[in-house]
């Protein structure tokens, strides 16, 4: 498990596979023991909870699921790369 990735917490990113594939949003968390990350507004799930004193009657929250480090790269080189393969160079 590397404990090292190229992406850390408040980088800009764009999931590049996957159901998300597309998205972009910032990285607000990083599992480094599960190799995953959290991005703002990618992968929303549906968490139910139980009624509390907080909830008396319970409530279903949306929140953001972990996915996967390698399917997310940064916003700057997927746009370098992009750029790169709609402008290919002529010489």
């Amino acid at each position: 498990m590397p404990s090292r990735f190229h992406v850390k917490s408040g980088d800009e990113v764009v999931v590049i596979a996957g159901k998300e594939k597309g998205k972009r949003g910032k990285i607000v968390s990083v599992l480094t023991k599960k190799s995953r990350v959290f991005v703002e507004g990618v992968n929303i799930q549906k968490k139910h909870l139980r009624k509390s004193q907080q909830n008396p009657n319970g409530s279903i929250v949306e929140r953001e699921g972990s996915i996967h480090v390698s399917n997310v790269m940064k916003a700057e080189k997927y746009d370098k790369r992009r750029s790169a393969v709609a402008t290919p160079s002529q010489g």
